[in-house]
């Protein structure tokens, strides 16, 4: 079949890389696709915003099946478009529809769900511009630390972790006067949950489900997990403390009421949910819902999957992801994500990249990726490459890895040096 990927990063990247080694795919298109993609199938220069361009591209190329990548595209209700379409309503589309997607685009949605179908959760109280004093009031009532969060999408950077209540009010006035944009006119506060963090992706075709290998990402720029917040420094997969025990815990608390609750609110919904958890002494609780895959995690998580992905998504497509079995690597994956010197603040575009033919034993997902005029790779990002390695162990995949980072050269090139080493311990 010919299948259309939407988005350009380097989770773009990772499913175009895997679906093209499947034998159900004639022709593979990625819509616009970056510096690396062009090399697993084609290229498009179409803006994924416009539907219609989406569409003629569609019935153009006959596309039979279109994977959407970043959340963007979902949010803003791509999934009813081609429903709605005549022309298209018989493509394959791996997403929710625009109610599912509220999921991920608005975190007082996602909280009111959680609690009405019994999922794990911190409590929280929502603030608008309209009850700001209750909001600043509701802050006195909690324990440092203070999470905020953006209410709609931010680009993964719409969470705050603050240690002092004076400063908690402060943001809480900035965020909603604007800081992160339309996107925090609401915010929801949180209480903080203290465990350790882990990413569980389930591919849902509705009814059925299957669990696809877990991840644990870095968020912060910064070794040590310092400075602010990214959208992902590294991943590693498996996480050592996700034990059986663990995932029938998060199958049986989170997963299945989650779907049972899509169904009882009539969503359609096809496609990926990231479930973002905080691990609390072996007690999974749900920190976030994201309808999509996750980035740096995607990389390694695909790498990690050994059978065949269109087969999975074509069973998701058409509900019967019961009939399909896949199977895991064993081996352990590292991801480290280089970036943009200054990013996630101001950085540089169009630094040229080089070392890429020194490289061995690893896969690389270009992210923030182009070619300029003279056909070189350049920087177009803050984060511009993964780079990921496997190992039968955390120790021998994180030192592949960054063998292989330190060879990627590009001016003001920067990388956290810690991935995975909080996991060694367990």
């Amino acid at each position: 079949m010919n299948i259309l990927v939407l988005g350009s990063g380097g989770r773009e990247y990772a499913f175009a890389w895997k679906i093209a080694q499947s034998e159900l795919v004639d022709k593979l298109y990625i819509a616009p696709g970056n510096a690396g993609t062009d090399a697993v199938g084609e290229n498009l220069v179409i803006n994924i915003a416009d539907f219609n361009a989406v569409k003629e591209t569609v019935l153009k190329l006959g596309i039979e099946m279109v994977v959407v990548g970043p959340e963007q595209p979902l949010v803003d209700g791509i999934v009813d478009f081609f429903k709605n379409d005549a022309e298209l309503k018989d493509i394959k589309i791996i997403g929710p529809d625009q109610k599912g997607a509220q999921l991920e685009g608005s975190k007082a949605f996602a909280k009111a769900f959680m609690e009405k179908y019994n999922v794990p959760t911190a409590s929280c109280f929502t603030v608008t511009a309209a009850n700001l004093e209750e909001g600043l009031q509701y802050l006195t009532t909690q324990k440092a630390p203070y999470v905020l969060k953006a209410d709609g999408l931010a680009a993964g950077k719409g969470v705050l972790i603050i240690d002092s209540l004076e400063e908690a009010q402060y943001e809480l006035k900035d965020m909603l006067s604007g800081k992160f944009g339309s996107a925090s006119a609401k915010v929801v506060i949180e209480t903080f949950l203290k465990g350790i963090e882990v990413s569980m992706f389930v591919l849902t075709d509705g009814e059925h489900y299957v669990v696809l290998p877990e991840a644990k990402d870095y968020k912060r720029i910064g070794d040590g997990d310092t400075g602010l917040n990214t959208g992902g420094m590294g991943a590693v997969s498996p996480v050592p403390f996700v034990t059986p025990e663990f995932v029938e815990k998060v199958e049986t608390r989170i997963i299945k009421p989650t779907i049972q609750g899509l169904k009882e609110e009539n969503i359609d919904y096809k496609g990926f949910i990231f479930i973002g958890l905080m691990n609390v002494d072996g007690d999974p609780y749900v920190i976030e819902y994201n309808v999509r895959m996750g980035d740096p995690e995607t990389e390694g998580v695909m790498t990690r999957i050994d059978s065949d992905l269109v087969a999975l998504l074509d069973a998701c497509a058409q509900g019967r992801l019961n009939e399909v079995e896949y199977q895991t690597s064993k081996n352990t994956s590292v991801t480290v994500m280089l970036v943009s010197g200054g990013y996630p603040e101001d950085y540089k575009k169009g630094m040229v990249m080089t070392g890429f033919e020194e490289l061995s034993d690893c896969i690389i997902a270009h992210a923030g990726t182009k070619f300029n005029d003279k056909d070189e790779v350049v920087t177009s990002g803050g984060r511009v490459i993964a780079v990921t390695a496997h190992g039968k162990n955390i120790e021998e995949a994180r030192a592949k890895a960054y063998q292989n980072v330190e060879k990627i050269k590009f001016e003001g090139v920067n990388y956290r040096h810690d991935i995975g080493l909080d996991l060694m311990k367990f």
